[in-house]
């Protein structure tokens, strides 16, 4: 990793907090501003801004369908609720002085930080499958734990008298804590970042270098003083560039309702390109830069596989996750060095082996930006065998996930009927007779057949997947 590179995140996190230890050794210039009413607004508005930031990401982590959003959401929501429960407290406002204020502030930083922590994770750690399975009920329940705890608190605040949360020791083990945890949660974003420049992990990097700014300044501050007020803009920041970072990589000119209503379009193209967030876009377009036979053929794989997928009525939420995860199964293909990526003929033992590698490639690659288990299933295992003789673990039968025994159809049907270097194309009649002596032994049975009802339904639609591209119709609504 560059030291250079670190400047901008190191300097969102080192600066404020400069800022801060200056003022505070001065009291000529550390005002005191006792207003309780502006506390009150100003805590609110970041509250309601955090709340609002919550709703957007938790509506585009069920669009996109990535667990690394949706845990973002849950960050907020606890940032948003917590946090307004502190300016609910403010001394002499709605209460009298009580613990509540110094208990609510620093719990809103740890529990967001908690969540912006597992949302660093790897997308198949057993925790985060299992949190991911129940992304539907995750965040309606965690906003009504936290919103009972906050109203609890609110209600009888002299219940927090024993978490002294604002005296050493827990005040000083809990700063370690968040700045700890935000430390591993920036560096593993930043780390990802400087593969895939995507903004939104960028905006992730910065948010956890204010945040931890803000937990050193909200601990060493003084109720009231100029210095003290710093922390609550740090956290306004926090939520902000998350915000823009959220808008830069997943903002679209459709609609969500749009987008939605694409899956259930007739048309090919938009059936395909409606499903896909613009990150996967940005995966798709690099590998076409390395290889342009496999963007084509990603692009046909995808079509195939949803004609696959409608004849075994698969519904629409696991349609979203084959585009997503089919259109760019073969992205570890970036890595594969070029003289063995594009050898104008038959490669060698060893050659085939580097090019074996490309799914567990891929498979590391999206599982550090956050592709849930479906995508991921297709990426690393459509290259396995009905009869465990694949690659790259050797599954077999139903232990290979199912959306990975679709496309290991659809990919091998146009592997055959494109041209290669060292062979022309088969027609459709020799590619089904491959296939059929396939079954039960590469592929499964009921995969192959349904391929099979999808081209008698309609004839023409294996040459529409290559004459759509031809023409470059899949590639412009691509890019």
């Amino acid at each position: 990793m560059n030291a250079r590179s670190l400047i901008g995140p190191l300097a969102a996190s080192i600066i404020p907090y400069l800022a801060f230890v200056i003022l505070s050794r001065n009291p000529g210039l550390d005002a005191v501003f006792v207003l309780p009413g502006a506390h009150f607004y100003i805590v609110s508005s970041v509250a309601l801004l955090a709340a609002i930031v919550a709703i957007f990401v938790g509506v585009a982590g069920r669009r996109v369908r990535n667990i690394k959003v949706s845990f973002l959401a849950l960050s907020f929501v606890s940032l948003a609720i917590l946090f307004m429960v502190h300016g609910l407290s403010t001394p002499n406002l709605l209460l009298h002085v009580t613990p509540l204020p110094g208990i609510s502030a620093p719990l809103s930083v740890l529990f967001a930080t908690l969540w912006l922590w597992l949302s660093s994770w790897h997308s198949d750690h057993p925790l985060i499958r299992f949190l991911s399975r129940r992304e539907r009920i995750l965040l309606p329940l965690w906003t009504v734990l936290i919103a009972v705890i906050g109203t609890t608190g609110l209600l009888r605040p002299e219940i927090v008298d024993f978490i002294p949360l604002d005296v050493d020791p827990l005040n000083g083990s809990m700063t370690a804590l968040v700045i700890f945890v935000n430390l591993i949660t920036g560096y593993r974003y930043y780390r990802s970042y400087l593969y895939s420049r995507f903004p939104l992990e960028l905006a992730i990097v910065y948010s956890a270098a204010w945040l931890i700014a803000a937990q050193l300044i909200m601990t060493q501050g003084v109720l009231w003083h100029g210095s003290w007020w710093l922390y609550h803009f740090l956290l306004l920041a926090a939520m902000l560039v998350v915000l823009a970072g959220l808008y830069r990589q997943y903002a679209s000119k459709r609609s969500l309702s749009g987008a939605i209503k694409g899956l259930f379009t007739t048309d090919p193209v938009e059936r395909i390109t409606n499903a896909l967030q613009p990150s996967v876009r940005a995966l798709m377009l690099a590998t076409e830069s390395k290889d342009p036979y496999t963007a084509g053929h990603n692009f046909r794989v995808t079509l195939y596989a949803l004609k696959i997928a409608e004849q075994l009525q698969l519904g629409p939420e696991q349609l979203r996750a084959l585009v997503g995860g089919t259109i760019v199964h073969d992205v570890g293909k970036i890595e594969t060095p070029d003289a063995v990526l594009n050898k104008p003929g038959r490669l060698t033992p060893e050659e085939r082996a580097v090019i074996e590698e490309h799914p567990v490639r891929g498979y590391e690659m999206c599982r550090n930006l956050g592709f849930m288990e479906e995508e991921l299933g297709i990426i690393r295992s459509h290259h396995e065998k009905w009869n465990g003789e694949g690659y790259p673990d050797r599954l077999a039968g139903e232990r290979i996930p199912r959306m990975a025994r679709i496309v290991a159809v659809a990919d091998v049907y146009d592997a055959l009927t494109s041209n290669r270097a060292y062979r022309p194309a088969m027609s459709h009649e020799e590619a089904m007779a491959i296939l059929n002596a396939n079954k039960g032994t590469h592929f499964e049975p009921a995969c192959v057949e349904a391929w099979e009802r999808a081209c008698e339904a309609d004839p023409e639609m294996a040459r529409e997947g290559s004459a759509l591209w031809e023409r470059g119709i899949g590639r412009s609504a691509l890019a």
